[in-house]
């Protein structure tokens, strides 16, 4: 499974989300967007797909932003991927099937597991747990 730069950016926003959840007011896109290099317009899309699973809230107005709106024990990398729509790119060659397509082919489909079952494993919460306090920091202006 190839991590796309949809499924990364994602993934970043809702670790800031998740940092930052202890906070009066919601982070605003252009906080996300200058701490990790997001390009704003391309953040939008996926914080409107990540409302969309109701993982975040939207706050509007001249101090709004967006909040985490579930626990981050909840949400898995995998689950990230899967709901921004990162599609296993497996490959198929048209044409006479071989020995060594067949286990070529088999060995792509493990591969792919191999990493599904990595990113079930990982949670926000775990994401978060392993950034260090001084490296936290960072994450507050």
């Amino acid at each position: 499974m190839a991590i796309s730069a949809r499924v990364h950016y994602a993934s970043l926003a809702l670790v800031e989300l998740a940092v930052r959840s202890d906070e009066a007011g919601p982070v605003t896109v252009r906080e996300i967007s200058d701490r990790h290099g997001v390009p704003g317009p391309f953040l939008v899309q996926i914080l409107r797909t990540l409302r969309s699973c109701g993982w975040v809230q939207s706050i509007r107005g001249s101090q709004g932003g967006y909040r985490l709106s579930v626990d981050p024990g909840s949400i898995t990398l995998l689950d990230i991927a899967e709901a921004v729509g990162c599609q296993d790119s497996g490959c198929s060659v048209e044409g006479k099937s071989t020995p060594a397509e067949d286990r070529l082919q088999e060995v792509w489909g493990q591969a792919a597991e191999a990493s599904r079952g990595v990113l079930s494993s990982i949670t926000l919460a775990s994401i978060v747990e392993q950034i260090h306090p001084s490296d936290a920091a960072m994450f507050y202006i």
